[in-house]
């Protein structure tokens, strides 16, 4: 059992699709939001593997700056801050709150858990209206290693005052919940649209194709008092 349910922020809580008109202004084409958030993913493992460290929004520029330069287009510093910006006013999919109600109500400790700077995930939570339901909002700047490291689950659960084993992540990213399995976490895997387990992923035991299906399984395996 893990009575302890830690959230991915990005695309599992927030929607980052709300960015497409930012992209569809800047390049005049919504395909370089999904160009750009898989070369920042690309660039924060890169700089975990070689044990460099800079924070999730350095990296989100970096990022940006890369997928232009291959488009052949020269950011406009006021163009840049217009997209990364965009990150801090991210609307809750529609499945969300009703699912943390529900988890909050049977019991279960929330938290979330993100590759994002500690500044970032406040506005964005704040903004999401979503603050209220989570006892920590924890952030990797506090480990300098980002997510899937096995550091970065180990921390959030020393940070929560459990075993790792005691925790379960919710994530929308099928390497975030294999990072979370191998680092001996419960793990749940949103297959939120375009989002799918791989062949050689840790596969968890929940799978759910929103955040109310995947509650629903949480509350059956997990609840407080359940065993």
């Amino acid at each position: 059992m893990a009575h302890t349910i830690v959230f991915d922020v990005n695309e599992t809580l927030l929607d980052l699709k709300a960015l497409q008109p930012r992209f569809e202004q800047v390049f005049g084409d919504t395909v370089v939001l999904s160009q750009w958030f898989a070369q920042l993913l690309q660039t924060s493992l890169v700089l975990t593997i070689t044990n460099r460290y800079h924070d999730f929004a350095a990296v989100g520029a970096a990022a940006l700056v890369m997928v232009a330069a291959r488009r052949g287009v020269t950011l406009a510093p006021e163009a840049k801050q217009h997209i990364l910006q965009g990150m801090r006013t991210l609307p809750p999919h529609d499945d969300v709150v009703p699912a943390l109600k529900r988890l909050r109500e049977a019991g279960f400790r929330l938290a979330t858990l993100t590759n994002s700077p500690p500044q970032v995930v406040e506005a964005q939570l704040n903004h999401a209206g979503l603050t209220d339901f989570f006892e920590q909002r924890l952030s990797m700047d506090a480990v300098r290693r980002f997510k899937p490291a096995p550091e970065a689950y180990s921390a959030a659960a020393a940070a929560l005052g459990i075993h790792v084993e005691a925790m379960r992540l919710v994530a929308a990213h099928n390497w975030d919940v294999t990072g979370a399995l191998h680092a001996g976490c419960k793990a749940a895997f949103v297959a939120r649209p375009g989002m799918v387990l791989g062949e050689l992923d840790l596969q968890p035991d929940i799978v759910g194709d929103d955040m109310q299906a995947v509650v629903e399984q949480i509350l059956l395996l997990d609840r407080p008092g359940a065993h």
